[in-house]
């Protein structure tokens, strides 16, 4: 039988039909580690718009549009098999889809999921769809060969296994062994392609120590007269203009049980933290909503003065530009580590729990910790990255800018060049997720800089809750696949046409 051929039309009619919107999140249980062989708390932004493929769309009088060109989409896309751009396209397609979205979200919660039958075929079609497309495999043998795919075409990874929200002490130390088999697994991997581990310190100590731990760190910020017999030397925490609404009356001390949990979570991070300097390859620490994160920013801080290598940073604490006090914040620890000689690293990403910081602030009848617009929290994330970008041009910290913005991106790679920052250097890295923003990881790769993938792994049934967890709540971010969609089908018309010709 002839093949049909389909013609350049095809991929100029794709339709789009999004709305933009954002969710808040819901935990989900920790699980056993992999059967290793060898959460994507994402690098979520809120919604971003969508440009046109040309380099000439963005007019901010501080960006050198020439530094990214979107237009070549042949030198883009090299190195990008033909049946990848065509499942890419198309799977983003689906999961810019309100009504499959809403069905997904439906079906995953409804008893259909009981039956063997329908749950072995919805299994098989998320497998082959968006597990494939959003995930680096299964297992460590798997995501070995995702990262060797994404060495070859210039990009490194950032391996996080697929794990959040641990329960008890049983399962935090299953998280534990499972994060110390993703470090080890670096070693069989080709050099510098594995450029981050991601830890969650949820899943190494529960959520609700963690909420007894800020609620005390937030009484102390306001009463600096109380004691804290556990707390270990850390950096600031909080900002003159950081909410502490969360604490409403002084918290009972910790009791001796959770003050022995607390320092097994510390051991805990301890291994790993070990573990990475053992195999030199950096932890990023993922961030969470503000109920629970100044006890994670504590863990991460007090990490960070212990383990660093020589003047380079091993942790990078996590900054949501979303939230008003996120500069004050990131500017206060940056410069008391500075003080005390520690290299501190930053992962500066948008933010992902729009919804629930401010539903949480409602109903206590006080203003959102959320910025009032969606350009407020672009100018928040340009600025960070502004400071810590002279920071490194003066030989001190290091960032990962974590963005699907254009616009961002862009800024962000001319404060470099005018600094005179060495693209190549490891100190400045720009992040996307895996399958998504690839035109911009791309260009940023083509312009010389160091980029990664946010890679999230773990057997399918495992992580089936959380591809769909994420597609509803990051809607708005899925809305600018559009950008995607337009450069992936414009090179494949352009390779129609040359095989065509």
């Amino acid at each position: 039988m002839a093949n049909k051929v389909f013609g350049p039309k095809l991929f100029k009619n794709l339709g789009f039909h999004v709305r933009r919107l954002n969710s808040a999140p819901s935990p989900f249980s920790a699980v056993p580690p992999l059967n290793f062989t060898g959460d994507f708390n994402a690098v979520p932004n809120l919604v971003e718009p969508t440009p046109q493929i040309n380099n000439t769309t963005t007019h901010h009088p501080h960006i050198n549009n020439n530094i990214i060109n979107f237009n070549d989409v042949k030198e883009l896309f090299y190195g990008v098999p033909t049946t990848k751009l065509i499942r890419s396209s198309l799977t983003l397609q689906m999961a810019a889809i309100e009504p499959m979205v809403d069905l997904g979200m439906w079906v995953m919660n409804s008893k259909l999921m009981e039956m063997p039958v329908f749950r072995d075929v919805m299994l098989g079609f998320v497998k082959n769809t968006f597990y494939e497309h959003f995930c680096a495999g299964k297992d460590l043998t798997e995501v070995r060969r995702t990262v060797m795919n994404l060495s070859d075409s210039g990009l490194k990874a950032m391996l996080d296994y697929g794990v959040e929200h641990a329960t008890e002490n049983e399962s935090c130390e299953q998280s534990t062994t499972a994060f110390i088999q993703t470090i080890e697994s670096t070693k069989s991997l080709p050099q510098s392609s594995a450029s981050f581990v991601v830890a969650k310190i949820t899943a190494i100590c529960t959520p609700r120590l963690l909420k007894r731990m800020s609620d005390l760190l937030r009484w102390e910020q306001k009463d600096p007269s109380l004691n804290l017999p556990w707390k270990r030397r850390t950096l600031p925490l909080f900002a003159e203009s950081s909410p502490v609404y969360h604490t409403s009356e002084k918290p009972e001390p910790l009791t001796v049980e959770e003050e022995r949990d607390l320092e097994l979570a510390h051991e805990r991070l301890k291994k790993i933290c070990e573990k990475c300097l053992e195999h030199d390859v950096p932890l990023l620490i993922d961030a969470e909503d503000s109920t629970i994160q100044p006890a994670i920013d504590y863990f991460a801080y007090s990490a960070a003065i212990k383990y660093h290598k020589d003047d380079q940073p091993l942790i990078f604490g996590t900054i949501q530009a979303y939230l008003k006090d996120a500069k004050e914040r990131m500017v206060m620890a940056k410069k008391a580590a500075e003080k005390m000689g520690v290299p501190m690293g930053f992962k500066l990403v948008r933010g992902a729990y729009m919804c629930s910081e401010k539903a949480l602030a409602s109903s206590l009848g006080i203003n959102s910790p959320i910025h009032d617009s969606i350009e407020q929290t672009h100018a928040c994330f340009n600025s960070c990255a502004e400071f810590m970008i002279e920071e490194i041009a003066n030989g001190s910290g290091a960032v990962v800018l974590a963005t699907h913005d254009i616009e961002s991106g862009k800024l962000a790679a001319t404060k470099a060049i005018d600094l005179g920052i060495k693209i190549e250097r490891q100190s400045l890295q720009f992040a996307q997720l895996y399958g998504m923003a690839d035109g911009l990881s791309f260009g940023l790769r083509n312009a010389g800089f160091q980029v990664s993938k946010y890679l999230p792994f773990g057997p399918v049934e495992q992580i089936m809750h959380y591809l769909m967890r994420r597609a509803e709540e990051n809607r708005g971010m899925l809305s600018t696949s559009a950008f995607d969609r337009q450069l992936m089908r414009k090179e494949l018309s352009r390779r129609l046409e040359v095989a065509t010709s």
